[in-house]
């Protein structure tokens, strides 16, 4: 096993965190080599409240996905969400000096460059930059404009924005772990990665990741991110409302939810009655199940109405923006019984839901068929993306380095360049700009992680010094 191939997706979630170690193989799939997973107490509705829980939790899946995988683990790509988490839309453009030449790499990074000076509201840091078309002088419409001559290049962007001390939280329960953080990625398009085709996302569709904290909602359409939302409410406030309604404990209303739970109160009878042991000798209570479905009704239907209109404010009753594919739901909430039936009820629009399993090896899907695994296999697809760029451009300096050893040693001379510096400032500049861009179109082969990758080692390296 080569262990440079190794990557780490971590979901930190409300009600739990999962480790996946996994490797990149054929078809757009990965081999999971391990998976581990512990409950999640110091986390609510997706922000870290509690680091030395949080971080004893990540050590456990960590332990746990080490010990199947039979690796040693010290870098990991992090999902990040929380209601902390707000999106914008925004037009950003530059005057090329040189339009004669060939638009490039180096153009879009400039231009992408210029989106990440923007200045938010105190607090707020970018997480994303996410480019949706692009204008060259006239021509429209455009989703790769590299070879094409132009003055002036414009684009369309989509910014997802979070709280700075919520992102640092969680960089600080990764570094209590004896962990790095080696991307940083928001855990709807780690969900969509996992959940979604490239049909999908170019015919138009919803991705509703329905965690235990929050419900995170995104809309592509022609193979390009719309849209990103994130609902402050999951399925943990399902359960609160039932122990607040039936005056039970938590763990007895989590296990009526999940065993008898129904969105759909028609579906019970008065007369379907299930009976809990009462506590420290008290009589059994009996609840009906059919008023434990108005509860989970009530609170569903509310989640449902805050997701349309997330799709609303997309505005997919634009012809142009009809979203074909309808809604895919995903995360432990969608299994929920009935909501399938409720959303489409409710919305309009077809529903299914999204299994991760079509992106793990064959042989492997069934251990990781649950929905509430969408996020961690995603965020692992999104880690073994960043290793092959890793690799790629190790390679390729490791090969410029052996052809420079082979060259006659000559006198240094003040200010000249020689063809092989030229070619080791040529990989560093594509180093740079691959870290600087993600591609979320359908055809994309690579993805990046955005500049909060060396933000976060900035800041953990930072902590390093202070300790010192």
């Amino acid at each position: 096993m080569n262990l440079e191939d190794i990557a780490v997706g971590l979901d930190i979630g409300t009600t739990k965190v999962v480790a996946i170690v996994a490797q990149k193989s054929t078809g757009g799939r990965i081999k999971v080599l391990g998976v581990g997973q512990a409950p999640s107490t110091g986390v609510l509705r997706g922000v870290v409240t509690n680091i030395a829980q949080t971080s004893d939790a990540i050590v456990q899946a960590i332990q746990m996905a080490e010990g199947q995988a039979g690796v040693s683990i010290s870098d990991l790509v992090v999902g990040i969400a929380g209601q902390h988490i707000r999106s914008i839309q925004h037009s950003d453009y530059i005057t090329r000096n040189e339009p004669d030449e060939i638009i490039d790499q180096k153009d879009l990074h400039k231009l992408i460059n210029n989106v990440h000076k923007l200045v938010m509201i105190p607090g707020e840091e970018i997480i994303h930059v996410l480019p949706q078309v692009y204008k060259v002088d006239a021509e429209t419409g455009i989703k790769e404009p590299i070879g094409m001559f132009g003055s002036r290049l414009e684009a369309s962007f989509h910014i997802v924005v979070g709280k700075i001390n919520s992102i640092s939280n969680i960089g600080s329960c990764v570094k209590r772990a004896g962990l790095k953080v080696s991307g940083l990625t928001l855990e709807p398009l780690a969900s969509a990665d996992a959940c979604l085709s490239s049909d999908d996302k170019e015919a138009g569709v919803v991705l509703v990741d329905i965690g235990g904290g929050t419900t995170d909602v995104a809309i592509f359409k022609d193979g390009i991110i719309q849209h990103t939302a994130v609902i402050p409410f999951g399925g943990e406030i399902i359960t609160e409302d039932i122990k607040n309604a039936l005056l039970i404990i938590r763990k007895q209303a989590e296990l009526l939810k999940v065993k008898f739970g129904s969105a759909w109160p028609g579906e019970n009878k008065e007369n379907e009655i299930v009976s809990i042991p009462g506590l420290r000798g008290q009589e059994p209570k009996e609840i009906s199940l059919k008023d434990l479905s108005k509860i989970i009704y009530s609170r569903v239907l509310e989640i449902i109405d805050l997701i349309y209109l997330e799709i609303k404010n997309y505005g997919f009753e634009d012809r142009s923006k009809k979203l074909i594919a309808g809604i895919v739901l995903t995360g432990g909430g969608s299994q929920l019984k009935h909501i399938q039936q409720l959303v489409k009820y409710e919305t309009g629009m077809d529903v299914r839901i999204g299994y991760p399993q079509e992106r793990v090896e064959a042989d492997q899907a069934t251990q990781l068929s649950n929905p509430m695994y969408s996020t961690a296999v995603g965020l692992a697809l999104r880690a073994t993306e960043l290793k092959e760029i890793e690799k790629e451009i190790r390679l390729e300096a490791e090969r410029i380095a052996e052809s420079s050893e082979t060259l006659p040693e000559e006198d240094p001379i003040p200010q000249v360049t020689t063809p092989e510096d030229s070619k080791i400032d040529e990989v560093v500049e594509k180093a740079q700009v691959k870290e600087e861009f993600i591609f979320e179109e359908k055809d994309a082969k690579t993805s990046y992680f955005d500049r909060w990758a060396s933000k976060f080692m900035n800041f953990l390296q930072g902590d390093d010094e202070d300790d010192r």
